[in-house]
């Protein structure tokens, strides 16, 4: 039985420089005028048989403005990052930069005192094996951009390191399909889908 799952990127805010750990500051008006111009592209997705997002703010909120009243999933929340949440990566260095140091060598490393990226990669993988698997249900999830990179090193078995090589870009897509244990990322664009018609 396939599932296919399709995340959506939360939009992004005006200041990318300024991305902070654990972010809960809600979409500001480039974030929300992102989320405008990319609805009618987007907006299909609002069929899905399952529509969920992460706890994040701006992840609710670009779920809500794309129209998927979706469901909010803790396992979809960003990596703990302790003491570090609500710094940029540039002030946790400032502050503590042999512990940043470590946690960028060390997937196993809780340098923050939070979750390692092991175990932040685990729990979304979790989350992923634990959908419903009916032939051919279809689920969006509206996440921050760092819980998608989790899931795909997940799906593609990567190694952790590759996590720092995934660039995720605001209410850019990308889907996976198969079940628990056997997925397969699946690469779709507007030509795929007008051929398939």
């Amino acid at each position: 039985m396939a599932l296919r799952v399709t995340f959506v990127a939360a939009a992004g805010s005006s200041s990318v420089l300024a991305e902070r750990f654990e972010d809960v500051r809600p979409l500001d008006q480039a974030g929300w005028s992102e989320v405008q111009r990319a609805a009618h592209e987007l907006l299909p997705l609002a069929a899905a048989d399952l529509r969920y997002c992460s706890p994040a703010p701006r992840s609710r909120a670009t779920g809500e403005g794309l129209g998927y009243a979706p469901l909010v999933q803790l396992a979809l929340r960003e990596c703990d990052m302790g003491r570090w949440r609500g710094l940029t990566l540039g002030e946790a260095m400032a502050r503590e930069p042999q512990a940043v140091d470590a946690w960028l060598a060390d997937p196993r490393s809780t340098a923050h005192g939070g979750e390692s990226l092991l175990d932040f990669i685990g729990r979304v993988g979790g989350w992923l094996d634990t959908r419903p698997a009916e032939e051919n249900c279809r689920v969006v999830a509206v996440a921050e951009p760092s819980v998608i990179r989790a899931a795909l090193l997940y799906v593609l078995k990567a190694p952790p390191a590759a996590y720092w090589n995934i660039d995720v870009r605001p209410l850019s897509t990308v889907g996976v399909a198969g079940r628990a244990g056997r997925w397969k990322l699946r690469l779709e664009g507007v030509f795929a889908q007008s051929a398939r018609a």
